[in-house]
């Protein structure tokens, strides 16, 4: 297994078909350079094959130098490898998983004192045990999908919660309209979801040149859906990115005292497009995202997504500080 490092051309004509998410397409990644700097795209190699993928922002500050993917501050949770073994058997499949993971920890001096590596896989990267081996840090995380694949729309509004029908049919009845929209949509959601974060105290690190940037370079992989009063008010709105196979929440969705049951009906139509727009015909999922914290649980399990598990690979406790520190320096 040799690694070597791949052009943004060369990275997005190596991309299996499925298994990847909206944080791995080019178009994300030459957006995420632009803002965060340093994006490195690996590809491991066994002879002529390529075999697995894994993109990091490597950025070197003073006596350390972090190997991170993603990069916190910019709204992405989960990145990490690739694999695409050639073999459907379960032996072959770890082989290339194992062997491919020594070719990175080793091409980036993982376990040099001075690295500090660390890793938010997706959900299609099941199986970590080649770090933990290694001597990493595994922890399990969790984001709600909504499995979409042969079902309709009747289907999938009666398994929502009665408190989340309810919601749809209240907003639809009080002549809450849900539309896309374009660039100034899109700064309306940003603001809403940026000034209800710090509210909270998180003091939301996302830019607004870093997601406008997205939503004018992702083309089709973005949607900005927005929901007005009858009188056309802006009340609430929800900015969404695809990858092939899954859409996925990026930003908004808040929650105000006037916004009533927008963000209902806001989730309902992007469910509803991904099942009936023949633009989103390979999309099967909807992922809502954080399903770690019990309040934003219990709020996004009315819709019936399931809990689905993916995994933080890191160096150790001091990687938390590394972390803390670059989004210092990224903002």
């Amino acid at each position: 297994m040799h690694i070597e490092t791949l052009t943004f051309s060369d990275w997005g004509k190596a991309l299996p078909a499925t298994g990847f998410e909206w944080s791995h397409t080019p178009e994300t990644l030459r957006v995420l350079d632009r803002h965060a700097k340093d994006v490195c795209l690996y590809g491991g190699y066994k002879g002529q094959q390529l075999v697995g993928l894994l993109p990091a922002v490597v950025r070197t500050e003073l006596f350390a130098t972090a190997i991170i993917s993603p990069p916190p501050g910019f709204g992405i949770p989960q990145m990490g490898p690739i694999l695409m073994p050639t073999s459907p058997k379960q032996r072959k499949r770890e082989i290339v998983n194992k062997e491919f993971t020594q070719a990175i920890l080793e091409t980036v001096a993982a376990h040099d004192p001075c690295t500090l590596f660390g890793v938010s896989c997706s959900t299609t990267y099941t199986d970590p045990r080649p770090y933990l081996w290694a001597g990493f840090d595994v922890e399990s995380r969790f984001t709600y999908q909504l499995a979409l694949r042969s079902t309709t729309p009747k289907r999938v509004l009666q398994s929502f919660s009665r408190e989340a029908r309810r919601g749809v049919h209240n907003a639809e009845e009080a002549g809450i309209t849900v539309s896309q929209g374009g660039i100034e949509d899109a700064r309306a959601v940003y603001d809403a979801h940026r000034t209800r974060r710090n509210e909270q105290g998180d003091n939301y690190p996302v830019s607004w040149e870093y997601t406008r940037d997205l939503v004018e370079t992702l083309g089709d992989r973005i949607r900005v859906y927005v929901a007005e009063t009858a009188a056309g008010a802006f009340l609430s709105g929800i900015t969404v990115v695809y990858s092939n196979d899954k859409g996925y929440f990026f930003q908004g969705g808040t929650r105000t005292e006037r916004n009533g049951n927008a963000n209902e009906l806001l989730h309902w139509r992007i469910i509803e497009d991904i099942l009936t727009d023949p633009e989103l015909g390979s999309i099967d999922r909807y992922d809502l995202g954080n399903a770690n914290l019990e309040p934003l649980a219990h709020y996004k399990s009315k819709y019936d997504a399931e809990p689905v598990p993916h995994y933080l690979i890191k160096s150790g406790k001091l990687m938390d500080i590394v972390q803390k520190a670059y989004e210092i320096i990224a903002y």
